[in-house]
Parts: structure tokens; C-alpha cells; sequence
């Protein structure tokens, strides 16, 4: 499969996550798949980590496979951010730091 064209693709990123309602999650996975790049969920990361923190953007109800915050260094204290604003937003995480994906998965 060729790689998406980068701009268009972020485009298509941007705006689907600008879909997700206030205390739902998506996936990486699964925003790559609804933008018709199934397998690109790496690219979705990539572009979201490009989003400035106070962007209109809701980045942080992108979360990974797993339901957890992707923790990265070179993020700079925005896993705690990300985390704090989906509790905020009413979503629970569990002890070992995952989200019901079932209970809080966003279903377009």
C-alpha cells in the first residue's frame, strides 16, 4: 500500500478527531482506518503530537490499541496532560492506567 499523501491524510486526522464527542476516545488505529488508511496509526500519532497542547484540536481523546496514554519523552509533560483532560472530561481510567474502550470507545 502506497503511503498516504501527508497533508490530505493530516487533514482527514484533524478533522475526524474534531468529530469526537467530549468524554469518548478514539484510537490511533482506528482514526487512521476512518480516514481509509487502515495500518497508518503510527502517522496518526505523528500527527497529532504535531497539534499544539491548547489547539481547538481535540487531540487528547486519541489514545493507543490498548486504551492507554502513548507516554513519550519527547512529549514534555503532555501525558499528563492528555490524561488529566479526559478525566476532566469524565472519562475513567483503572488502576493500570487504561480506559474501558467498550464503555468510552467513540462509534461514529
Amino acid at each position: 500500500m502506497q503511503q498516504p499523501s501527508s497533508h490530505t491524510f493530516q487533514q482527514c486526522i484533524y478533522q475526524l478527531v474534531q468529530q469526537i464527542p467530549c468524554g469518548y476516545v478514539a484510537t490511533y488505529g482506528q482514526v487512521a482506518a476512518l480516514c481509509g488508511w487502515p495500518r497508518h496509526a503510527r502517522f496518526v500519532g505523528y500527527a497529532l503530537y504535531q497539534v499544539a497542547p491548547d489547539s481547538d484540536i481535540p487531540w487528547h481523546r486519541v489514545v493507543n490499541a490498548q486504551g492507554k496514554v502513548s507516554l513519550s519523552w519527547r512529549r514534555g509533560g503532555s501525558d499528563e496532560l492528555q490524561r488529566w483532560r479526559l478525566e476532566a472530561e469524565g472519562v475513567v481510567f483503572n488502576a493500570n492506567g487504561r480506559i474501558n474502550l467498550r464503555r468510552y470507545g467513540w462509534q461514529p
